[in-house]
């Protein structure tokens, strides 16, 4: 079948060979064996029979069927069923997909769904490490999750490039439509990617403290690791979010300074228009009693007036910088 990536069972750390999807159920009764099957995006008819040979429950089969989840951790019994997230970075777009693992006391299910980079580099690790894969499906556990986590990094990496990229021409005061636009893009990006990564903390403690049969106690700082990297990843991308928030508001803050200086030079101007418009104005009117209009430099005098009263005005308002 196309969606068996492949079918491998270990004992001891050591790899014994592939085992055909019909024979697993044989294969688990051997003592401290496991199987690892690896599914990508499988039918109905394969996960059902999956869950024949290994046992597995109706509401997690359900669940990995239809590929729409929210990253979890459940517990059924002696074994776990969980959900993560993984990410792919394609331009600016940050591609979701999702891993589904079925964890008991003798396999491991992974279950891959749309953008997600294959698990043989997991498998190659697993191999090289026969030590630490004697501890059972709890290590391939810490494996995948690890190989998840590890492959955020890169991808917030890439976000901070074309953040950066566009960080130069924002701190100007001129309205760029385009690059603000494209600043809420990757917003909603690194939100993306910390939804993704927000509950992997919580599932490592849980593994940590309450499934003791899956994750003995030499595997725990593991998964301690994994959650450090986790909690590192998050406070990266808030910090991210937090700068694109800023750049953001600063961009729109010197767009509004530059307005603000364009409305006092304005008014500046304004002012000093208003001396000669008031000045004219009043000889606009019609008056029978004006002295000065029969005094031969009373115009002149008018008109010097005028330019001082603008002059003082002028010189006043470009040391308060209005104009």
């Amino acid at each position: 079948m196309g969606a068996i990536v492949n079918c491998v069972a270990y004992r001891g750390g050591k790899r014994l060979g592939e085992v055909s999807l019909e024979d697993i159920s044989e294969v688990l009764k051997t003592p401290d064996t496991f199987v690892w099957l690896g599914l990508y995006e499988p039918d109905l008819a394969l996960l059902r029979q999956a869950q024949l040979e290994f046992g597995l429950h109706d509401l997690a089969v359900e669940d990995a069927l239809n590929a729409h989840q929210r990253p979890k951790l459940e517990a059924y019994g002696d074994s776990v069923f969980i959900v993560l997230n993984t990410a792919q970075l394609v331009g600016d777009n940050v591609e979701i997909g999702e891993t589904h693992l079925f964890v008991g006391p003798n396999y491991v299910v992974s279950v891959r769904h749309g953008a997600s980079s294959t698990y043989a580099p997991v498998r190659d690790r697993c191999a090289h490490e026969p030590h630490a894969l004697a501890n059972g499906p709890g290590y391939v556990l810490y494996a995948l999750m690890d190989f998840v986590v590890d492959h955020y990094m890169p991808i917030v990496n890439g976000l901070e490039d074309t953040f950066e990229q566009l960080e130069q021409g924002l701190f100007r005061d001129q309205f760029d439509r385009n690059a603000i636009e494209r600043l809420y893009h990757i917003k909603r990006q690194v939100l993306r990617l910390r939804n993704a990564v927000y509950p992997i903390e919580e599932m490592c403690g849980q593994l940590i403290r309450l499934h003791e049969e899956l994750v003995p106690k030499d595997l725990r700082a593991y998964f301690r690791d994994v959650e450090d990297h986790a909690s590192r990843l998050l406070r990266t991308l808030d910090v991210v979010r937090e700068m694109l928030t800023t750049a953001v508001q600063v961009n729109l803050a010197l767009v509004t300074v530059g307005q603000n200086e364009v409305v006092k030079r304005l008014a500046g101007w304004g002012a000093i228009l208003a001396i000669p418009t008031v000045v004219f104005s009043l000889y606009g009117m019609n008056f029978e009693f004006m002295p000065e209009l029969k005094l031969p430099f009373a115009y002149p005098a008018v008109v010097a007036g005028t330019a001082l009263a603008c002059t003082a005005l002028w010189r006043k308002l470009h040391r308060a910088g209005w104009v």
